[in-house]
């Protein structure tokens, strides 16, 4: 056999190799921030919001001083610059986010949470839009419009009489304002500094951490904080472990193996994991409005996505 048949064959069977490692770690990354929405529901009661928030991000941005210091001190003169930028942009996209969403799983379901997280990529995608003049096609115009439309189906719950009245839950509303703070986060990031990814993981986590600490004292003095026992330390201990650590390692491999663009499109999985946990784990109701929203949902964003890759093919 030709040495470059059986180059070709090696290259082959590697990029195979690779193709299956990143969808198990991104099959499994989904699963994990999926779960999120899982114990964050079960601590509810067990667990005040801002104890959550708060405890998430410090216990991250402790861990990673701790192991990747030296790495944080070598990315140092790189990171100062944009170090303002930064604080605010974990602000925004981790503590602004987790407090909004934590807080809607008391007013909301878990199911609902999970379908309007599966259109997020509709938010980031409309902020680069506005902030960057980001460019767009046909296809990408059409699918955003589907999930959308889907997103909107969740929040009136099915019945457009309450769109008239305006008659939306008050938890779905705060996971729209999670996933716009998360769409600014998002695109705000295509401005960071070339840094290693623990480095910009630790300085966003410090953001958070300052963020949520005055936050946690309100809740305090307005008598509202829940001390975790143990429920609420169990729901904490996989929040910080799975979704937040494994979570973000997994994703950040399974891009390197084959590209953020085929990998953005496994986000998708994220409101199919949780519309099933949400139903198996804590028994909540599948309604027929949840199966057409998550239908368009997810027909819109791979829309787009098909669209995205004509204006750049590559990864």
């Amino acid at each position: 056999m030709p040495s470059r048949t059986i180059r070709s064959l090696c290259d082959t069977s590697a990029s195979n190799m690779n193709n299956y490692k990143a969808y198990t770690l991104l099959a499994l990354t989904t699963l994990f921030w999926a779960g999120n929405l899982i114990a964050g529901k079960l601590a509810v009661g067990h667990a005040s919001p801002m104890v959550l928030v708060t405890i998430r991000w410090a216990s991250v941005m402790v861990a990673l001083y701790i192991f990747q210091r030296r790495q944080i001190v070598e990315d140092w003169p790189a990171l100062r610059p944009r170090l303002g930028h930064l604080l605010f942009l974990g602000a925004l996209g981790f503590t602004g986010f987790s407090v909004a969403l934590y807080y809607a799983l008391i007013f909301t379901t878990a199911i609902n949470s999970g379908i309007l997280q599966g259109g997020m990529p509709l938010f980031v995608f409309c902020t680069s839009f506005f902030l960057f003049a980001s460019r767009i096609v046909v296809q990408q115009a059409i699918g955003f419009m589907i999930s959308f439309i889907g997103v909107i189906v969740i929040t009136i719950r099915g019945d457009f009489d309450n769109l008239i009245a305006l008659n939306i839950n008050f938890g779905d509303a705060l996971i729209l304002v999670a996933i716009v703070s998360y769409g600014f986060y998002t695109a705000a990031l295509r401005n960071k500094p070339q840094v290693h990814w623990t480095t910009l993981m630790f300085v966003l986590c410090v953001g958070a951490t300052l963020a949520a600490l005055p936050l946690l004292v309100l809740e305090m003095l307005q008598g509202a904080t829940i001390f975790p026992g143990t429920q609420g330390w169990s729901a904490i201990i996989y929040i910080v472990i799975f979704p937040t650590l494994l979570g973000q390692v997994f994703y950040i491999r399974a891009v390197e193996l084959i590209g953020a663009n085929r990998a953005g499109l496994f986000i998708n999985l994220l409101p199919v994991w949780g519309a099933l946990m949400a139903v198996t784990i804590i028994g909540e109701e599948f309604h027929v409005y949840h199966g057409v929203a998550l239908t368009m949902v997810l027909a819109g964003i791979g829309l787009a996505e098909y669209g995205g890759r004509k204006l750049s093919p590559q990864g």
